[in-house]
C-alpha cells in the first residue's frame, strides 16, 4: 500500500476538506476492517468512499466483486490506476455520490442482498443512514466508520442525551455493533477526532405490531425535530398536522405520559404513538 500522502502529490492532488476527504495510511488497519467485517467469497459489496483504494483492494481479494463508489473524479482515476497495478479485475469504480447509487439495481443485477461498508463522510453520514434504512430489503448488513460523536449518539441509550432520531430509526429495523475504535492517527490528512466502527445487521422481520412506516419515521422526525417540547407540544408544532388535543389523546391512548419528551421513548412506544395517531386521524376523517 503506497503512502496516500506520496500518491496525492505524484497525482498533483490534495485532500478535499469540503468533502471530508481522510485516506486510511496504515494498511494493517485496513486489513484489520475487511477481516472484521467477515467479508467472504460470496459477498457483493458496495464501498462508500472508495477513495486511494486502502479498503478497496484487501475488499476485492475476499469478495466476489465490489463497487468502488467514489464522488471525486479525479480520485476516481488514482484509484482505478491503483486497482489495475494491483491485478484487481474484480473491483468496478463508479464515478458517484453515494446518495444517488441505487442500491435496488446492484442488488438484482448480482441476484442477492449486498454488504456495505465505507468511512463515511461527517457531513453526509445522516443522509447516508437514512437512505440505507430506505434501502434496507436490498442491502444484509453495513460496516461503517464514523466519527465518534456520531457513532455515541447511534448507539445511545433510551433517556441519554445522544439518543436522537437516527438512533430509534436504526434500533427499529436494525441489530447494531461496535466493531472496533481506530485512531486518528492512522489517517492522512489527520482528522481532529478518532473514528468508531459498527455494525449494522439488518432485521430479515420486524416482530412488531402492524403499522404504517412512512408515518412512523415522521412521528419520529417530528418529535425530535423539537425534542426540547414535550412530546405533546413537539407533536402539535409539527408539519404533521396534529392539533394539541389529537396529540394529547394519541399519547394518553398509548399509555404515553404527555409531558414526556422524544429521547425517553423506545421504539415500541413510538410505534404505539403511531397507531393511535392513525386511529385517531382514520376517525376523524371518517366522521
Amino acid at each position: 500500500m503506497t503512502s496516500p500522502k506520496i500518491l496525492l502529490r505524484a497525482w498533483n492532488l490534495r485532500a478535499k476538506k469540503k468533502l471530508g476527504q481522510h485516506f486510511l495510511a496504515d494498511p494493517s488497519i485496513a486489513q484489520m476492517i475487511v477481516s472484521r467485517a467477515n467479508i467472504s467469497a460470496k459477498d457483493i459489496v458496495v464501498e462508500i468512499g472508495a477513495g486511494l483504494g486502502a479498503l478497496t483492494i484487501p475488499l476485492a481479494h475476499r469478495a466476489k466483486k465490489v463497487y468502488a463508489v467514489e464522488k471525486d473524479l479525479a480520485i476516481c482515476d488514482l484509484l482505478k490506476s491503483e486497482l489495475a497495478a494491483n491485478h484487481i479485475t474484480n473491483a468496478m469504480v463508479i464515478p458517484k455520490n453515494i446518495l444517488e447509487v441505487d442500491y435496488r439495481s446492484i442488488s438484482k443485477d448480482n441476484h442477492q442482498p449486498l454488504v456495505v461498508i465505507g468511512n463515511l463522510p461527517y457531513n453526509i453520514s445522516s443522509q447516508i443512514l437514512i437512505q440505507l434504512i430506505h434501502s434496507r430489503k436490498f442491502i444484509r448488513r453495513a460496516i461503517l466508520m464514523f466519527q465518534k460523536e456520531l457513532a455515541r449518539r447511534i448507539t445511545a441509550q433510551p433517556g441519554t442525551r445522544d439518543y436522537g432520531r437516527l438512533t430509534v430509526m436504526l434500533r427499529y429495523c436494525a441489530e447494531i455493533k461496535a466493531v472496533s475504535t481506530i485512531a486518528a492517527s492512522v489517517f492522512f490528512p489527520t482528522p481532529k477526532v478518532d473514528s468508531e466502527i459498527l455494525e449494522v445487521r439488518f432485521k430479515s422481520e420486524l416482530n412488531y405490531p402492524s403499522h404504517d412506516e412512512t408515518m412512523l419515521f415522521g412521528v419520529i422526525k417530528a418529535a425530535f425535530g423539537n425534542r426540547r417540547k414535550t412530546l405533546k407540544n413537539a407533536l402539535a408544532a409539527s408539519g404533521l398536522n396534529i392539533d394539541p388535543q389529537t396529540a394529547l389523546r394519541a399519547l394518553t391512548t398509548a399509555e404515553i405520559d404527555p409531558s414526556r419528551r422524544a429521547e425517553t421513548l423506545s421504539v415500541s412506544e413510538f410505534i404505539s404513538l403511531q397507531i393511535n395517531l392513525a386511529q385517531i386521524i382514520d376517525n376523524h376523517q371518517l366522521g
